[in-house]
């Protein structure tokens, strides 16, 4: 997709976004807030396990990170919650680069064991640092506006969700995202032609961290209360699967995941945290059948559709 076509689609999906509170009661509002927050962290995830090949299993947890900055900050020392969200997207890009610069090197399953560690390491530290955090209780912050309204935050966050895709298509679609590609693709090859696999990946890492600390300090201050569940496993697990099921390694295939689960989730949550096992599960069976998720079902049935039809035998042999 051409960049004048992306920024036209871009403003054109986001006109009919902004006619969603017209039509919309409280309930569903809160759902699409929600799916645009995931939205944001499956794309974002989706640039280090998509486009350069490395699975962390800690990107809730740098949401949690910007989530507790900002809350913290505005709780205890009562800054304003938007400077609170801009220092804790800050401080998850910064942790994000230490880990990655400490751990990237590793790859593979080594990477995936080290941020798994540290997600856990953070929700332990957070659950038990009851004085700064109420741990399990939940920390009660103050909201970004001055008149709570589902409507503002739908906005708030769909700015939030513009913002993540034009970062992350201006970095797909650049030469920094071939670079991304080769390392994923072999990166042997791809040092071997001078690219910096290393620092590839953590650019990308920290990029990655980055907008999941802001997601998680946006909704955090929606939701008015920040608990251990922003940085949990389940979090986690749950993005890896909207990414998945829609489609890793493509551009439009986290959105598309991100939407569907959280609707879907709507439908199942009586099953209480179950649901989670069935997001897994369909993640598994996604990516055993369909490894290029939704996206790669709808491009191959388009394909299929669009190929010219095989003449019959009784018509070759007239």
């Amino acid at each position: 997709m051409s960049a004048k076509r992306f920024y036209l689609f871009l403003l054109l999906a986001a006109g009919l976004f902004s006619l969603l509170p017209l039509g919309l009661g409280a309930y569903h509002m809160h759902v699409m807030i929600v799916g645009l927050f995931y939205m944001i962290m499956a794309s974002s995830w989706n640039l280090v396990a998509g486009y350069t090949g490395q699975v962390s299993f800690a990107h809730a947890a740098f949401a949690g990170l910007g989530a507790y900055t900002s809350g913290i900050l505005a709780a205890k020392f009562g800054l304003n919650p938007w400077i609170g969200v801009v220092l804790g997207t800050f401080t998850a890009a910064l942790t994000g680069l230490a880990v990655g610069v400490l751990c990237l090197r590793m790859g593979g399953i080594y990477l995936s064991l080290t941020t798994l560690g540290f997600s856990e390491i953070f929700r332990i530290i957070i659950t038990n640092e009851y004085e700064i955090t109420r741990g399990t209780m939940g920390l009660q912050v103050p909201g970004l506006v001055g008149e709570y309204s589902k409507a503002s935050y739908f906005f708030i966050m769909m700015a939030a969700a513009i913002l993540t895709s034009i970062v992350t298509y201006r970095l797909i679609y650049s030469n920094m995202g071939l670079s991304f590609r080769a390392v994923q693709n072999d990166e042997k090859a791809a040092a071997s032609l001078g690219v910096n696999v290393t620092r590839v990946r953590v650019l990308a890492f920290t990029v990655s961290s980055a907008l999941a600390g802001m997601a998680g300090g946006l909704y955090g201050h929606y939701l008015l209360l920040i608990t251990p569940e922003i940085p949990s496993l389940d979090q986690q697990f749950l993005v890896l699967s909207m990414t998945v099921i829609g489609g890793m390694g493509s551009f439009v295939g986290p959105i598309i995941g991100a939407f569907s689960l959280e609707i879907l989730s709507e439908y199942i949550r009586a099953y209480g945290e179950y649901h989670v096992l069935v997001f897994g599960l369909v993640a598994l069976v996604m990516a055993r059948f369909a490894p290029n998720g939704i996206v790669g079902l709808a491009s191959r049935h388009l394909m299929k559709a669009a190929a010219p039809a095989e003449p019959s035998p009784a018509a070759v042999n007239s």
